[in-house]
């Protein structure tokens, strides 16, 4: 029977101090191999073992270089987490001064772009390496409160000697991924650390919370350049006959004319004007608008056709999965979300198909979160009309559908805490 894991939380809440000391034995133990009465935490104890596939020492600290100032200037200038900056500072910033905390954003490349907070705790940050323009990604410095939550997606709290790098082990740190709500990229993480003394238990749902309202934020200032450009759009459309719609450079609608409503369609990472097919509209013929295209059809009766058409679902990448297809329905690739990964990978793994229930339990371990599924799928189907069926779901028999993996089984989904993900990680069938 597997030891079980190690209620952090709880035991830091009451004595940090022996919480340390026992996390400090545990890890020791977990690292060389012994048993221990109590594991790790799963997402640390998974976090540990890509660091020890990827060879990073843990008595070694391997900071790569710091960005140039010019650099990092760049990077803010450009960066999308610049506009909700500020929801970040009030939600954070006036807390964690108070609680001997500093607040960190970083970019997708888990690079700190900003760092403000407690000025004793800044100099402490400085001699860990967590400045301005250092690379916190997880393969460089170990498991942490940036690397990390940039690889699971989700919110992490890495405690004392949770940090893979012995140096870390009197910090503490808590960090939540930020996600562009128009297309669910990586777009940033926000974490809050200090000594490990200041861990308080609502640390990590109190980032997640503000996190999540900047994420808010993000939609809302999406929701208003499409109202912009909808108001380019009209007098657009209204002179024009047949078939078309507006839609924003990542594909969102903004108005439509004699076509169904879509909210999004997949558009090619380089878009130019001219013809081009686009997934569920066929042959299209796309002109440039202010903060858009204008998109007509040019094959209005022309049904799509799956003949020759091949799936290629790349997992190789350790944040950047895809599914691209290309045949007779032209080519187009779409970066998918974390969840779609696991669904589809789930899928691919299974050509006789999967009902919602079997989905559920794949993914949840319970068998009832039907809904959750169904709604998940409904937004994959939008995306690859034509090619997955339901009643099960799966992919179409006449198409040819190639899962690409990375090298090595441990790094499948390292977000992932799905069953049969994990199950797969270990070589288990299906």
């Amino acid at each position: 029977m597997a030891n079980p894991p190690m209620n952090v939380t709880q035991l830091a809440a009451f004595d940090a101090a022996h919480a340390a000391r026992m996390l400090c034995a545990v890890r020791e133990a977990t690292l060389s191999g012994q048993r221990t009465p109590l594991a790790p935490r799963p997402v640390i104890e998974d976090s540990w073992g890509r660091m020890l596939r990827g060879g990073v020492d843990p008595d070694h600290d391997f900071r790569s270089g710091l960005l140039t100032p010019d650099e990092v200037r760049r990077r803010r200038e450009e960066s999308p987490l610049l506009p909700v900056l500020s929801v970040l500072r009030e939600g954070l910033l006036s807390v964690a001064d108070a609680a001997r905390h500093i607040m960190v954003v970083a970019d997708a490349d888990a690079r700190v772009l900003w760092r403000e907070g407690s000025v004793p705790v800044l100099r402490k940050a400085d001699s860990l390496g967590l400045e301005i323009g250092a690379d916190w990604r997880e393969h460089v410095v170990g498991t942490n409160g940036v690397g990390t939550p940039a690889v699971v997606r989700r919110p992490v709290q890495v405690f004392a000697s949770e940090h893979f790098v012995r140096s870390h082990a009197t910090w503490t740190c808590a960090g939540a991924p930020i996600t562009d709500p128009r297309d669910g990229r990586l777009i940033g993480v926000v974490d809050v650390s200090g000594p490990l003394e200041t861990m308080h238990p609502a640390t990590l749902a109190w980032v997640d919370a503000v996190a999540k309202l900047a994420e808010a934020r993000l939609r809302e200032l999406h929701l208003t350049s499409l109202e912009r450009l909808r108001a380019v759009a009209a007098p657009v459309l209204a002179r024009i006959g047949g078939r078309a719609l507006v839609m924003d450079r990542d594909g969102w609608t903004a108005a439509v004319t004699g076509v169904p409503y879509t909210s999004r369609t997949v558009l090619p990472k380089s878009l130019s004007a001219g013809q081009r097919w686009l997934p569920g509209l066929g042959l299209c013929t796309l002109e440039p608008l202010a903060g858009g295209w204008l998109v007509r059809s040019a094959a209005a009766d022309r049904p799509q056709s799956r003949a020759g058409t091949r799936i290629v679902l790349d997992l190789t990448q350790p944040r950047r999965w895809s599914v691209a297809v290309s045949g007779g329905a032209g080519e187009w690739c779409r970066e998918l979300s974390p969840r779609h990964a696991e669904l589809l990978f789930l899928l691919a793994r299974r050509p006789a198909g999967r009902s919602a229930a079997g989905l559920a339990e794949d993914l949840f371990g319970d068998g009832g979160r039907t809904v959750t599924v169904r709604a998940e799928m409904s937004r994959v189907r939008r995306y690859l009309e034509g090619f997955l069926e339901h009643r099960p779901y799966r992919f179409c028999e006449d198409l040819d559908v190639e899962v690409l993996l990375p090298d090595d089984p441990g790094d499948l989904l390292p977000h992932s805490s799905a069953p049969a993900v994990r199950a797969a990680r270990r070589g288990a069938a299906p």
